[in-house]
């Protein structure tokens, strides 16, 4: 048995080296040297539910009742988030989000038919009266 080192079954690594010079590199200190393990908790950004957005929809643009099932599902995101359940959160979330977005372009493209074009369609008559009848 070397002088130093005890008989006790611990591994290598748990082992400090006692009494014996070890070479070091140029550029490193002379200490001992040892793995050195860091936990850092990032705090994640809570799972946005879209419920605002998804009222606005379910109000104001409610095209073939998409702004129900994005407003249904913003429920159900925030449910999720409450109980603690992120992953659900963020599906559900995720659903809500995709059902906004078409109910949000599906409005406006309607709106844009429906009102702005009869208005410029009479405005551009009103520039020719003759085919105007």
């Amino acid at each position: 048995m070397n002088p130093g080192y005890s008989s006790a079954p611990y591994s290598a690594e748990t082992v400090a080296l006692q009494g014996r010079r070890h070479e070091v590199s140029p550029g490193q200190s002379g200490g001992l040297t040892g793995v050195q393990h860091t936990i850092v908790n990032v705090p994640t950004e809570p799972t946005r539910d879209y419920l605002v957005w998804s009222l606005w929809n379910f109000v104001y643009g409610n095209f073939c009742c998409l702004g129900l099932a994005a407003l249904i599902c913003s429920v159900k995101a925030r449910d999720r988030k409450m109980v603690g359940d992120q992953l659900g959160a963020r599906g559900h979330a995720s659903t809500a989000r995709v059902l906004n977005i078409a109910a949000t372009v599906l409005t406006s493209l309607t709106f844009i038919l429906c009102i702005v074009v009869p208005i410029v369609v009479t405005a551009q008559g009103e520039k020719y009266p003759r085919y105007n009848k």
